[in-house]
């Protein structure tokens, strides 16, 4: 029989498969198989002892059932799933399957690669291991930490704000820093201060200088009446060149990339999400097909890592590259060398993502590649060549006047060697753009022909983009590079968060509550020290410093206690409200609070239920917030089908809907019917509703739990006659039809 390989990811089949030849059976998992149990914690103390229940999941069985029987049959196993902490875990419940029917267990092993290529494969087969347990006890505790947080805190959000929420030992953290941002916003007062440019001339050349100094002191312009005593006094000066100083100005290559800078670098270029970067990545290190469809070829090295560190054989290939290239004008005398700042250790098993073969340009592939494809991969490589390169170089030239007790300064800059920025693009700063004098020297005159003051005001920090809070959670140490784009994607599918018209994150009301409830009842899980000390803890259990059970013992005992004083408390069996400082309208006497319903939040009297007044309300960008009147019902002519009163219009917690005007007598709401019956059980076809926007359903669900969620053709299929076709529309306009039976495979772009 043949040998055994068992990888992750089915989209590694075909490569690897091309690597090792007839000898070698590869099959997948197809992403974990096993998991705790979905619908109970799963995880008890037992004599102090942690005990983890694992249950496989859903349409799993078969997965498991197929690579168990090839294992019966073969002569040695190689465990290849991804190499990371989660992959570690997927090898190590797939082992433990194949071992109730694989009796040689020294037959089989753990192999790891960090990029898709014949010499890498090869070498792993050559040279196997055996499962990490202390990976695995790390990524045990994580999901076991993650598991009590989310099921142990969630019901208490379900009675005390609204059911159906969520929190997240690690998402919830990113949250607070959301909505910390959003406060120090709102709560930030601008402070006016000004600034005075002046153009200065030198024989016939002119410059623009900014006055820095009086008296020898910082400038410090704080209102109009100041400023303009300071022109005024400016024009009485007579001025001279101070100091001229030249010097050259070093701009270094940037460090090729890891997880997080990847996806900061992607966003800001390329407008890539988080999660589109991570799905346009793995495939770029499956194996995309150059010509052959059935070659695919790896491009990039793995893209979960959060070391710099690029292998010998790699920095030797891109240095010939760039002598061969760029000449050796480009050349460093040596490479450069990489170390990574901030919070957390590096995996240093791992390299940084680069191009796995720098002589595959993205000019080279790019039409073989998908759009998206080709500009990560062009991304990734440009990053990787720039980072072995020379430093850019600038001659700087600063240029000193004084008159009196004023102090100006210009500083110009001109780009003299390009270095690095031939292949990673210029970013020249405004400085550059600058042109000062070249015959000008020291003692040397200068006239003063205009003096422009200008108004600013200190702003407040920004909100966070994708790029910048992934940046951040880095630098606090919170989260890990495999965990990001999770964190990022459990944020933005939540009502805690909304982006405003520039993409940045914005916390909801709701978000800000749940955030407030959980910072003041639990302060350790909300702490962002004590969740990169954690993320600190689980590195030390990866690398065996540190045992499992003592983590998760310490953890549960704090995290209870908290946990026992947010059930109880003062307010149990009360619904958490945020209190605002609008008086209300009904009974003058008491303050409104914003609250959560089915239908979302609204604005509702402190007093309740003494008081039962409610609005809807709007809040402006810096906070305030405003009373909203609801619309009337609008009165339709259409008559209710059952009861012949008149429809009316009205807004609903997704949006306008028409019902009759006669509820709650009579219930009847209008629904769009398809014009087919339901391919399932004959049923009427209905447009729904629901928070992620509407999709057509069998009006008999739950007993038919048909449902489509994109847009129908009423066209029937020309293969299998089906009454109507699924239309699915790509980003780039590209419209594709296709049948909603999956065995029939009808698809036509």
């Amino acid at each position: 029989m043949k040998k055994l390989v068992i990888v992750e990811s089915p989209a590694k089949i075909k490569t690897i498969s091309k690597i090792l030849g007839k000898d070698f059976k590869i099959m997948s998992t197809i992403g974990h198989i096993i998991d705790l149990p979905p619908k109970r914690i799963g995880v008890t103390i037992e004599d102090d002892a942690i005990v983890i229940e694992y249950v496989p999941i859903a349409d799993k069985e078969k997965v498991i059932a197929e690579i168990c029987k090839a294992a019966q049959g073969a002569q040695e196993i190689y465990l290849a799933p991804d190499p990371d902490r989660e992959g570690e875990i997927i090898a190590w419940h797939i082992g433990k399957e194949i071992e109730k029917v694989f009796k040689n267990k020294d037959a089989m092993y753990r192999i790891t690669f960090n990029e898709i290529t014949a010499p890498a494969i090869n070498a792993a087969i050559n040279s196997p291991g055996h499962i990490d347990v202390h990976k695995v006890n790390a990524q045990q505790a994580r999901r076991v930490l993650d598991r009590w947080v989310g099921y142990e805190v969630s019901p208490i959000l379900w009675s005390k704000i609204s059911p159906g929420l969520s929190a997240g030992r690690v998402q919830s953290v990113a949250l607070r820093l959301i909505v910390d941002r959003e406060e120090a916003i709102r709560a930030f007062k601008p402070e006016e201060y000004w600034t005075v440019d002046s153009i200065f001339q030198h024989k016939k050349d002119k410059f623009v200088a900014s006055l820095t100094h009086i008296n020898k002191k910082k400038v410090e312009l704080k209102d109009k009446k100041t400023t303009d005593k300071v022109v005024d006094d400016l024009k009485k000066q007579s001025y001279v060149i101070n100091s001229v100083e030249d010097k050259i100005r070093n701009k270094n290559p940037l460090a090729p990339f890891m997880t997080s800078t990847l996806q900061q670098a992607a966003y800001n270029r390329l407008g890539f999400s988080v999660k589109k970067t991570m799905q346009v990545a793995q495939k770029l290190y499956e194996g995309v097909p150059l010509g052959d469809p059935n070659s695919p070829e790896a491009l990039i090295t793995y893209m979960r890592t959060d070391s710099l560190r690029v292998s010998d054989t790699a920095i030797k290939n891109v240095r010939t590259y760039i002598n061969k290239t760029y000449s050796k004008e480009y050349l460093p005398p040596k490479q450069n060398m990489y170390g990574k700042k901030g919070k957390g250790k590096t995996q240093d098993a791992h390299e940084a993502v680069r191009p796995i073969n720098v002589n595959v340009s993205p000019q080279l592939i790019k039409r073989h590649l998908s759009p998206d494809e080709a500009k990560l991969y062009t991304l990734i490589w440009q990053r990787f060549v720039a980072s072995q390169m020379k430093p850019a170089q600038y001659a700087q030239r600063t240029i000193t006047v004084s008159g009196g007790k004023y102090s100006f300064r210009a500083t110009g800059s001109t780009l003299i060697f390009d270095g690095f920025l031939k292949v990673y693009g210029i970013e020249e700063d405004d400085d550059n753009k600058i042109k000062l004098p070249s015959d000008i020297k020291a003692k040397n005159p200068a006239d003063l022909k205009k003096t422009d003051p200008k108004q600013h005001f200190t702003q407040p920090p920004p909100r966070f983009t994708e790029a910048s809070l992934v940046k951040e959670l880095e630098k606090e140490g919170i989260g890990r590079p495999s965990t990001y784009a999770a964190i990022l994607n459990t944020i933005r599918a939540r009502d805690y968060t909304k982006l405003d018209e520039k993409k940045r994150f914005v916390p909801t009301e709701l978000g800000a509550a749940v955030t407030k409830l959980l910072v003041a009842n639990l302060p350790h899980i909300m702490d962002k020290k004590f969740t990169a000390h954690m993320e600190e803890d689980l590195d030390k259990i990866a690398s065996g410093e540190m045992q499992r059970d003592d983590l998760l013992r310490g953890f549960y005992r704090e995290f209870q206690a908290d946990l026992k004083r947010f059930k109880g408390g003062d307010d149990k069996g009360k619904r958490a409200a945020m209190p605002t400082d609008l008086d209300c309208p009904k009974c003058k006497k008491n303050k409104l609070n914003i609250k959560f319903g089915k239908s979302g939040e609204f604005l509702g009297c402190s007093a309740y239920p003494d008081c039962a007044f409610t609005s809807n309300f709007e809040r402006s960008e810096d906070g305030e917030i405003k009373i909203v009147k609801a619309e009337p019902p609008k009165m339709l002519k259409e008559k209710c089908p059952k009861c012949s009163k008149p429809m009316r219009t009205l807004n609903g917690r997704f949006g306008e809907f028409t019902a009759c005007s006669g509820y709650p007598k009579c219930k009847y709401i209008k629904q769009e019917l398809a014009g087919f019956p339901c391919p399932l059980d004959k049923g009427e076809v209905v447009q729904k509703v629901w928070r992620g926007g509407k999709f057509w359903g069998c009006g008999n669900y739950p007993k038919c739990k048909f449902a489509v969620f994109d847009e129908i053709v009423e066209k029937k299929c020309p293969q299998c006659k089906l009454p109507f076709l699924i239309k699915k529309t790509s980003k780039d306009g590209k419209v594709t039809l296709l049948c909603f039976d999956k065995a029939c495979g009808y698809k036509k772009s």
